[in-house]
């Protein structure tokens, strides 16, 4: 892997120039994927200055064919887009799609196999009903429960939540974390959203607020959940040469890139194979491994020092919490005194999830990593509007995590010039 400084030195840099969004919803009855994605792109290309037929290949991110109603989503949107005849390909990564979509499309540029490439992270997830029963929820959750072991885990009434749940459990046992610092992240979260045009769930909560909602899966209550989300995101990446020719004027380097992935059986997680040294289910072994990559890539040594702005992905309140640790923001352990001390907040010395993250802006699943690496590039561009912090250090973190038992994790690290 070459580090940041010898890609620059040689021009071999990779930029995001362009992105685009359509609002967060839970629900958008009137529009379908491809016209969701339709809309983000052109967003997107209006953002970049460029026209479609620059783009030389494209990488979706749809998480989930349930969703849609479709084995191969993809195939349409890539003619709706007016994208036939070039190279199209699809990620589909739990939680993760998005960022790993992004590390697909930046391998494309990076290797040279194309210019210009466009990232479209998309979902429709409340498509998937139960016409018999007049319901969705219920639809939603079983879809998702196929990413689980369909031989023993989902007879056993596996989800989402509870393969999270046991993480977080494993946290609070070993280090003593508490239900009332992982509500803070809700609380931070979803007021940060306040500040977002494009969230599905802007609220000014508190503590006690999340601590009375029911239990989802303990330790998990409702607003310790973030909510399945309709929407679409859309990036424009683009290396250095053709950066230099067309004069783009904010460039987003990508600085670092690592991923790491764990087994999906948490059970079967020890602390004495080749990833013994990040520890066990309560520290979120490959979350380390992934960071750990990305750092060397970009060629940050104190990240609690060096990175200015970090999108985690809190799926529930309590990864991220376990994601400070993992991401080197503070010490093992000491996630839960990270948020409490206001650290992670809009005001604070790092702040977390300005866009107010999963919580706060929603999860349309392929399209959440898509989102996350956009917040952030539009940080160091300073155009994030109201939720805008101050850059010092050029450098900004996106964190993708997804699968069983978060077995996927990606993290992006860019920067500007």
């Amino acid at each position: 892997m070459k580090s940041y400084l010898q890609l620059k030195n040689e021009g071999g840099r990779v930029a995001i120039v362009g992105t685009g969004q359509t609002k967060f919803e839970a629900r958008i009855p009137g529009m379908t994927y491809y016209e969701l994605a339709f809309q983000a792109a052109k967003n997107a290309l209006a953002d970049a200055n460029i026209e479609p037929g620059m783009i030389d290949s494209v990488v979706y991110g749809i998480y989930n064919d349930l969703f849609e109603r479709q084995i191969m989503p993809d195939t349409y949107i890539h003619d709706y887009l007016g994208m036939y005849g070039k190279p199209g390909t699809r990620i589909t990564t739990g939680g993760a799609t998005g960022g790993y979509a992004f590390r697909a499309a930046y391998a494309d540029v990076a290797s040279g196999l194309s210019d210009i490439a466009m990232v479209v992270g998309v979902e429709k997830a409340q498509d998937c009903y139960d016409w018999a029963q007049g319901k969705t929820t219920p639809e939603v959750l079983k879809s998702i429960a196929y990413s689980a072991d369909m031989t023993w885990e989902f007879p056993l009434g596996v989800s989402a939540a509870s393969s999270y749940a046991v993480l977080a459990s494993a946290h609070m046992k070993k280090y003593g974390t508490t239900e009332e610092q992982a509500a803070m992240v809700s609380v931070k979260n979803h007021g940060n959203a306040l500040n977002n045009p494009f969230a599905q769930s802007p609220m000014r909560i508190t503590v006690d607020d999340v601590m009375s909602s029911r239990i989802i899966s303990y330790p998990f209550k409702l607003l310790d959940s973030s909510l399945y989300t309709e929407g679409a995101y859309v990036l424009i990446i683009m290396n250095e040469k053709k950066v230099r020719e067309i004069g783009v004027k904010d460039p987003v380097w990508v600085k670092g890139i690592g991923s790491s992935n764990d087994k999906s059986f948490t059970g079967l997680r020890s602390s004495i194979d080749k990833l013994g040294k990040f520890g066990d289910i309560a520290d979120l072994r490959n979350h380390y491994k992934a960071a750990e990559e990305a750092y060397r890539m970009a060629g940050i040594s104190n990240p609690r020092k060096e990175i200015d702005v970090a999108e985690l992905h809190d799926a529930f309140s309590f990864t991220e919490i376990q994601a400070y640790e993992a991401m080197g923001f503070c010490e093992r352990g000491k996630g839960g005194l990270f948020v409490e001390e206001g650290t992670a907040s809009m005001g604070g010395d790092l702040p977390v999830s300005p866009s107010g993250g999963l919580l706060g802006a929603g999860h349309a699943v392929g399209a959440t990593g898509v989102m996350q690496i956009g917040e952030i590039a539009n940080q160091i561009r300073h155009k994030a509007g109201r939720r805008q912090i101050e850059i010092r250090n050029n450098n900004g973190l996106a964190h993708s995590i997804g699968g069983p038992g978060s077995s996927y994790c990606t993290v992006t690290i860019l920067g500007g010039n």
